[in-house]
């Protein structure tokens, strides 16, 4: 098990990640809207980033533009239970709402002690990673 996050510095664009998540089921889509809230677009329902269990999540910087930095969310929506996937900037270009819900989702985590999993692009091109455990 490896004892940090996944950064995609080897060129893995965040098509390839969401491709590869799509591949393992993780169909729908979801946003960080106001108030900090995180929003299904299947079912058209928000959620406290405190119910959202994350399920994997791969942060990447951009090639050319280091601070072209995001984080992508693997979880079921709390609500409907679609598996879906939420992108959140993270650095000088995040806007408040994807501050404070990753700042939630950090925090729910830290607080609760459960695992918080990282996957991304497996080895053969698609699919989830084998979680690994994360520092608190």
């Amino acid at each position: 098990m490896s004892s940090g996050p996944d950064f995609a510095s080897d060129g893995t664009t965040l098509m390839d990640i969401l491709s590869g998540y799509e591949a393992d089921g993780y169909a729908g889509q979801a946003a960080a809207v106001e108030g900090g809230l995180v929003r299904c677009f299947s079912c058209h329902e928000d959620a406290e980033p405190t119910e959202v269990h994350v399920d994997a999540l791969r942060r990447i910087e951009g090639a050319s533009d280091p601070d072209d930095m995001a984080a992508i969310v693997a979880f079921g929506c709390p609500r409907c239970g679609t598996k879906a996937t939420l992108v959140l900037k993270f650095g000088p270009d995040a806007s408040p709402e994807e501050c404070e819900v990753l700042g939630d989702l950090d925090e729910r985590e830290r607080l609760t002690g459960a695992d918080r999993s990282f996957g991304g692009v497996g080895a053969g091109g698609g699919g989830l990673d084998t979680p690994h455990d994360i520092p608190g």
